[in-house]
């Protein structure tokens, strides 16, 4: 190990050292002053491998473009009321409906009351494939409506078609809402089902901003359609105890809340 300078002190100890050996102290202190006042060495700099094993501070992360701030709700498009309550494809400016089951007449329709919102383990891409098989067996456990990642919902079955979603509203402990609304009440034979696709692996993962931006225009079409007031709109972790590791739809059904949309009268004044 090499020698260092460390003020007066050490310099008075390397004359002593020399008096001692029998040298001449003047002589050694002035080679270690001249020592002292050489100018250090650059530190040697390291390289890239050892620099990437520096621990630095973890930088924030940033927001997901894809899933950032809440999607801003669109502006209806004018005859939105006569759109919503068309027969056949009725196809809504700003939302990318495919209809594996033509609509019919909003007065023919199963009395919808409630719309639940539900998310899928199912990866993004199977919204597809999931709707195509609802709507060869429309009373299996599943929806009427499913939304892909990119926003393209899929109308599966048709409207008077009692699909299997929900657990019978068995949710009574006012968790998330008033529950003595809800109880036994909220049922598949009066509630529509749509369902969100591409929480997989991360069953936390959010609905995408596109399924956000779809979901806005959807809920006020089928609210328009049915009559489905905005106090009706329900995720599915409010009406059913579900899932503990995160709370299904309760993002959709809160942004869904927000808008405070309220159907216009039907004809018939209901």
């Amino acid at each position: 190990m090499g020698l260092t300078c460390n003020g007066p002190r050490r310099l008075a100890r390397l004359a002593m050292l020399a008096l001692l050996a029998g040298g001449t102290p003047i002589a050694h202190l002035a080679l270690t002053k001249a020592a002292c006042a050489e100018p250090a060495r650059p530190a040697v700099r390291s390289s890239a491998a050892a620099r990437d094993k520096i621990t630095l501070p973890r930088a924030r992360p940033t927001q997901d473009a894809e899933t950032g701030d809440d999607a801003d709700a669109p502006a209806l498009p004018e005859g939105f009321r006569e759109l919503a309550r068309g027969s056949g494809e009725p196809q809504i400016p700003g939302l990318t409906i495919v209809y594996l089951h033509p609509l019919g007449s909003p007065a023919d329709t199963n009395n919808w009351r409630n719309i639940i919102v539900h998310q899928t383990e199912g990866p993004a891409g199977s919204a597809k494939s999931m709707a195509l098989a609802q709507a060869q067996n429309p009373t299996k456990r599943g929806v009427m409506l499913w939304v892909e990642t990119d926003g393209t919902v899929y109308w599966a079955t048709a409207e008077t078609a009692i699909t299997t979603h929900g657990d019978g509203a068995n949710r009574n402990d006012n968790k998330y809402i008033d529950n003595s609304k809800t109880y036994r009440n909220v049922i598949k034979t009066n509630s529509i089902g749509v369902e969100f696709v591409g929480n997989y692996p991360d069953v936390a993962k959010p609905a995408t901003r596109a399924q956000r931006q779809a979901w806005l225009m959807l809920v006020r079409f089928l609210q328009e359609r049915y009559g489905i007031p905005t106090e009706n709109i329900y995720a599915h972790n409010w009406i059913d105890f579900k899932d503990n590791r995160y709370c299904e739809g309760c993002e959709l059904a809160t942004l869904a809340r927000k808008l405070a949309f309220q159907p216009g009268k039907r004809a018939s004044g209901e």
